[in-house]
């Protein structure tokens, strides 16, 4: 009997293989997946991470590309600029040039102006000289503003006018409201309009208003009103000297005059030394007052202030005027006060002034 042939490669052998060889498979699968797995879990921050910044790489070119456009913007702008400003420099060159020759135009202009003014003020001061020294004048006589009396009254008084800076110091304190003192106590309780009609302080600014008329065309003056202080009749002009020969200033004061309300105490030192502050000095004086002061510097604790106290602050008070400067009083009538008349007639006398003590019906 033949022997039988052996086949390695057997079907059951390649059974065998096939089921090895997919173990293998399946194997490499199970094992493919789960390192895919893992590959997912690890690279999925990495992806989000990644869109992050390529959404940031793409503001950024955006916004690079925004700045591009400003830059050309700006430079577009910048040499319209300098454009501009060579053309502005060119200008200002030609104004500079321009300004030069008008200044120098100017100057002379200016100089020609400024002698013109001088002349014109040789003019005016000699204008005023000759009116002043005149002998006949229109109906107004020497003086600049006029002053209507009652019938033909004569206003003699030897008050002197003269001087180139002349002082009017005038008593607006309460005591101007009344000759006695029962009615200068009714009246500093009435309404203020009442306060100005009193017959004693119409009578004081009748003067001021007479006063103005007589002043030298070629003279300063100042008029100062004083109660427990003491200031010019226009604050604006506290200090300074105003032109006598002025018209519209003379009218302006006696305005100003006419709406002072008489009020509060007197203080003759506050006055003199707030006269005391005019640069340069006055060089005559007109005091408008009624009676001794009652209070110095300031006011005093007591309300009652004897005659002897007020003798005292009077005395106080005058040493504080300026030495050679004649001092002209105008004494109101004022009862309870016996020593005013003797005091302010020896102040006058000792500084070679006037002494006037005027009827109710004057000026």
């Amino acid at each position: 009997m033949k022997r039988k042939k052996l086949n390695v490669f057997s079907l059951s052998f390649l059974d065998i293989i096939t089921c090895g060889l997919g173990a293998v498979i399946l194997l490499f699968v199970l094992i493919n997946a789960k390192s895919a797995a893992q590959r997912d879990a690890v690279t999925t921050d990495l992806r989000a991470e990644v869109e992050r910044l390529e959404k940031q790489v793409l503001e950024g070119k955006k916004k690079l590309i925004e700045s591009r456009n400003t830059i050309e913007e700006s430079v577009a702008k910048l040499v319209k600029t300098e454009g501009r400003t060579r053309e502005i420099i060119k200008i200002i060159k030609e104004k500079k040039i321009e300004l030069a020759d008008r200044k120098h135009d100017t100057l002379a202009t200016k100089a020609h102006v400024n002698k013109l003014k001088s002349d014109l003020k040789s003019l005016e001061e000699e204008l005023r000289r000759l009116r002043a020294g005149a002998k006949t004048q229109d109906e107004l006589g020497t003086r600049l503003r006029p002053f209507p009396g009652h019938g033909d009254r004569q206003y003699l008084t030897d008050l002197k006018m003269g001087g180139k800076r002349i002082f009017i110091l005038v008593d607006a304190s309460a005591s101007m409201l009344d000759e006695t003192i029962i009615g200068v106590i009714r009246r500093r309780n009435l309404a203020d309009k009442k306060k100005l009609k009193s017959a004693k302080w119409q009578q004081a600014v009748a003067t001021i208003d007479w006063l103005t008329t007589q002043l030298p065309p070629t003279s300063k003056f100042q008029i100062f009103t004083f109660n427990e202080t003491a200031s010019a009749l226009n604050k604006e002009t506290q200090g300074a000297w105003l032109d006598a020969g002025n018209v519209d200033i003379l009218n302006t004061t006696v305005d100003q005059m006419r709406r002072v309300i008489p009020q509060k105490g007197t203080s003759l030192l506050n006055a003199f030394k707030a006269m005391g502050q005019m640069k340069p000095a006055p060089d005559n004086i007109f005091l408008l007052v009624d009676s001794l002061p009652t209070m110095g510097a300031s006011k005093p604790w007591r309300k009652r202030v004897s005659g002897k106290k007020r003798l005292s602050l009077f005395k106080e008070a005058i040493r504080n005027l300026p030495a050679g400067v004649p001092v002209n009083i105008i004494l109101y009538p004022m009862e309870g006060d016996p020593r005013a008349a003797d005091a302010y007639w020896r102040l006058a006398k000792n500084t070679h002034g006037s002494f006037f003590c005027p009827s109710r019906d004057w000026p």
